[in-house]
């Protein structure tokens, strides 16, 4: 198997190309759509970059996956459905997130709350068979509750439920998160052999390091600042929410959550041909 990694600097993502070399059959993890909120635009030029690669090497894709719904970026699925026909797919309980913010906008019955907007909703220990290799999808909440990572062999694309060590683990403080679901999730992949490798979703290079995506296991155990095997439940949770009560809400998140809620396609366009984002008042 070979990993191709995308870099959005603009939102610190990690986008992933992974797929089988003889096969030339790949998905893509994490996609990012361009978006400029000072005018409120949207482009595809990092999705085109990916695209010219996947074009290069000649693959099919048969799925894009997002690892949760974003907070800080909107998804750029809809591109790689359209281009390639892949199926778009999500943990099963982006319900659990739709019902949750859809109040928070006023979306009412504009926005259907079923996951309908996927091709596949997935659920913990549900495969995708995609010939020479499969993906098994392991339900790792707390950030979100709909956040699943993404086992392909000995690797593990975890979203953002953990970072590079020397970054940390993920906020818990949207609606439906937890520290402690957070706890049990890292745990969960803390299960795995220490040689597995765990690819993140962002990295934000502190101290102005160079860019890092992957650490195994092993490494996340010994040294991740703040969950590390010898963590216990009630030390993490206490620093978790501590820190959360400090951090303000992603940039982009008011806007983008309205595309990522479903599954990255514009709300329905108004009279006048145009697709509309609310802003509500006093609700985040």
């Amino acid at each position: 198997m070979r990993v191709q990694h995308f870099h959005d600097p603009a939102s610190s993502t990690i986008t992933y190309v992974v797929f089988d070399e003889a096969s030339r059959i790949g998905v893509v993890i994490d996609p990012v759509l361009d978006w400029d909120p000072r005018a409120a635009r949207t482009g595809t030029h990092s999705a085109e970059q990916i695209a010219a690669f996947i074009d290069e090497q000649g693959l099919s894709i048969p799925y894009v996956l997002d690892t949760h719904a974003h907070a800080d970026h909107a998804t750029a699925m809809p591109f790689f459905r359209e281009r390639y026909g892949a199926k778009g797919v999500i943990g099963a309980t982006i319900t659990e997130v739709q019902a949750s913010l859809a109040p928070l906008y006023g979306l009412g019955d504009s926005l259907p709350q079923d996951g309908r907007q996927w091709d596949v909703l997935i659920r913990d220990g549900e495969r995708l068979e995609l010939g020479p290799f499969a993906i098994v999808a392991h339900h790792t909440p707390g950030h979100t509750p709909a956040c699943h990572s993404y086992q392909i062999g000995d690797m593990i694309f975890v979203g953002d439920v953990i970072f590079m060590p020397d970054f940390g683990t993920a906020r818990c403080d949207f609606p439906g998160g937890s520290a402690d679901a957070l706890y049990d999730s890292i745990r969960k992949l803390y299960g795995f052999p220490d040689d597995t490798r765990l690819f993140t979703c962002h990295d934000y290079q502190p101290g102005g390091r160079e860019l890092r995506f992957v650490a195994t296991v092993g490494e996340q155990k010994a040294h991740n600042k703040q969950l590390r095997a010898d963590t216990t439940r009630e030390e993490f949770v206490r620093w978790r929410s501590a820190r959360d009560a400090t951090l303000k809400l992603p940039a982009q998140m008011v806007a983008v959550m309205q595309l990522n809620l479903r599954a990255g396609e514009r709300p329905p366009p108004r009279e006048d041909g145009v697709s509309y984002l609310v802003l509500p008042l006093d609700r985040f």
